[in-house]
């Protein structure tokens, strides 16, 4: 941050107080997160009710998808960061995403049977695979980078930082709530094409905004060296070119591995493997006793993740599902699509965070706040917690054997509040415990953690696949019975989880050596 970028963002009170690039940031998240979500939660409803998959093929997709999703911001983050700036970087990745967005509404023809076989329109699978691509790219060079221009527009001592961060982190949740209540309701009312083009055209209004606004950033968002991206790379074009274009070749990659989902499953493995034998060598040879017990703190922490959010993350799989086929939808009188439960998770954040931070606060100061391990455990407990509703909902259907949708709400309620308990404290908990050397190296073990856990997500779910016909299931008792004894095991798995984590947080405590 050059001292002119400094002041000018400084004096800049022109958002509320705050600088005005905040809110070309803002603007352009909110729109990002409009399209992500707007077709997340209609993405396996389209493939089992559209193109009829089975459930397991359905939600071998979209873990593939989520998973490359989580774990391409690393690599995006650091291209930025050593080479393109993040304006650069932004740009690029809000390009593919626009066009992988619009490409999803590329429905093609209905999948029929003929003769007792699926007949697909596999040119139209084609463009849907090829569109998640350019989405997963996307979301990488985009996602990690305009959180990082937001941090650039404060000085370190600016009191105007934290609050700052909150407005625009609630532009994420509302671009969540409002895309899945809107695309939701388009995509399963009027046509798939109608939701995910309006995710499309979210992005596209997101893009067009950051674009524009250039001048509120002061210059935050440049290349550290611009002169170093004009540099011949090996292959004989800038820097900068190769850059693209080997993210173009990823696109083609990423198109690959989504049809072969093993492939997903393989490399996530090969990565976690090796990246903990990686920070196994790194502790026993090169860390003190302090820095030892830390970082074994953190990955013991990082590892309780994949159980929180392979649980979480059910919410666009088993729970959408179940939503869509056994539950009676009706909320206050109105009808609302399965995919439109999935706002639940913003809604409550919107609500909810500002009393979690009073909480932990007030908590605080009488000395009673949790520490941060028993805070991952109250997590994933309530994580837990939340299927032990739906299991209750499940045993006490009404006469047409469907399930309330009260039910649901509460269980979205108590995952949101386990997301809170665990979610903002994660990072931090990187920064803290982390060697300073390494903190780069951990940031990306937490977001390999994320990215594996909905792989995790996805084959518990299959757990609960069950036959359909024409992507809907022709015995709801038997339906509910399979989803009933998921969540069952889940409920459990949360509880367990839970409590070894509890149990062993004293120890944990002791090994972080004074860090909160």
């Amino acid at each position: 941050m050059t001292s002119d970028s400094a002041a000018a963002s400084a004096q800049d009170t022109g958002f509320f107080g705050h600088p005005r690039g905040l809110f070309v940031c803002f603007a352009t998240e909110l729109w990002e997160r409009f399209s992500f979500y707007g077709m997340k939660y209609l993405l396996l409803l389209y493939l089992t009710k559209y193109h009829l998959f089975s459930d397991a093929n359905g939600l071998e997709v979209l873990g593939s998808y989520a998973a490359l999703v989580y774990a391409m911001p690393v690599i995006g983050g650091l291209l930025a960061d050593r080479y393109l700036g993040m304006r650069k970087a932004v740009i690029f990745g809000g390009l593919l995403l626009v066009a992988g967005h619009l490409g999803m509404a590329v429905e093609g023809e209905q999948a029929r049977y003929v003769e007792g076989v699926v007949v697909r329109d596999e040119g139209a699978l084609q463009v849907f695979y090829f569109s998640l691509a350019l989405i997963v790219m996307g979301v990488g060079f985009l996602k990690p980078n305009i959180s990082t221009i937001v941090g650039r527009l404060y000085s370190e001592d600016d009191h105007r930082r934290d609050s700052g961060f909150t407005i625009f982190y609630m532009g994420i949740n509302i671009g969540s709530f409002a895309a899945t209540l809107l695309c939701g309701y388009l995509g399963e009312t009027y046509g798939w094409a109608y939701g995910f083009g309006a995710a499309g055209i979210g992005m596209l209004v997101g893009l067009v905004t950051f674009i524009t606004g250039q001048k509120h950033l002061h210059g935050h968002a440049e290349p550290a060296n611009p002169d170093a991206l004009q540099e011949k790379s090996p292959i004989g074009i800038s820097k900068e070119w190769s850059i693209y274009l080997i993210s173009l070749l990823g696109v083609f990659a990423a198109w690959q591995m989504l049809q072969f989902h093993g492939a997903v499953g393989i490399t996530l493995n090969v990565l976690s493997i090796a990246v903990l034998a990686g920070l196994a060598w790194f502790i026993t040879t090169r860390c003190n006793s302090v820095e030892r017990g830390r970082m074994i703190a953190l990955i013991v922490l990082t590892m309780s993740t994949v159980v929180f959010w392979a649980l979480f993350e059910q919410a666009a799989a088993s729970m959408t599902l179940f939503a869509d086929r056994v539950m009676d939808r009706t909320l206050f009188g109105i009808e609302f699509t399965a995919s439109q439960f999935g706002a639940l998770n913003a809604f409550f954040i919107m609500t909810l965070a500002p009393f979690f931070a009073w909480l932990w606060t007030a908590l605080d100061r009488r000395g009673l706040e949790p520490s941060t391990p028993v805070k991952f455990a109250l997590g994933i407990a309530q994580a837990g917690l939340g299927f032990g509703a739906l299991v209750w909902g499940a045993a006490n259907p009404d006469d047409a054997g469907l399930v309330a949708a009260w039910w649901m709400v509460l269980a979205y309620l108590l995952h949101t509040t386990g997301e809170l308990c665990l979610s903002p404290v994660g990072l931090s908990a990187v920064t803290k415990l982390s060697v300073p050397s390494v903190v780069g190296v951990m940031m990306g073990a937490w977001f390999l953690a994320t990215a594996y856990s909905e792989f995790v997500a996805a084959q518990l779910a299959k757990l609960a696949a069950i036959e359909t016909v024409d992507g809907g299931v022709t015995d709801i008792g038997a339906a509910l019975a399979s989803y009933s004894s998921l969540f069952n095991d889940l409920l459990w798995v949360g509880l367990g989880v839970a409590l070894l984590l509890f149990l062993a947080s004293p120890i944990l405590r002791r090994l972080m050596h004074g860090v909160h």
